[in-house]
């Protein structure tokens, strides 16, 4: 099995990320000084080059704005909208 950020799951969550600050209208500056992590962290996590666990998550989704349920809610709805296939 491939390491988790080379499969496409991986490409529909950091996208996701992303929308999520842009939609809360935050850079990734202001996103990175609220969890104490550097810009190139976060960076690192929107460009899918930093594997992201389930707490930094929720923190990033948290200082978005936006509930852990919810963004994996919106993750999942957009698996079955592109049909990635979650089964391994």
């Amino acid at each position: 099995m491939p390491k988790t950020i080379y499969r496409p799951e991986y490409a529909v969550l950091v996208e996701l990320v992303r929308e999520m600050r842009l939609e809360a209208g935050l850079t990734q500056t202001d996103v990175s000084t609220q969890l104490g992590v550097t810009q190139s962290h976060l960076s690192d996590v929107e460009r899918g080059t930093r594997r992201l666990d389930l707490i930094e998550l929720r923190d990033i989704a948290g200082v978005c704005g936006v509930s852990l349920v919810d963004a994996v809610s919106e993750f999942e709805a957009r698996l079955k909208k592109k049909r990635v296939s979650t089964k391994r």
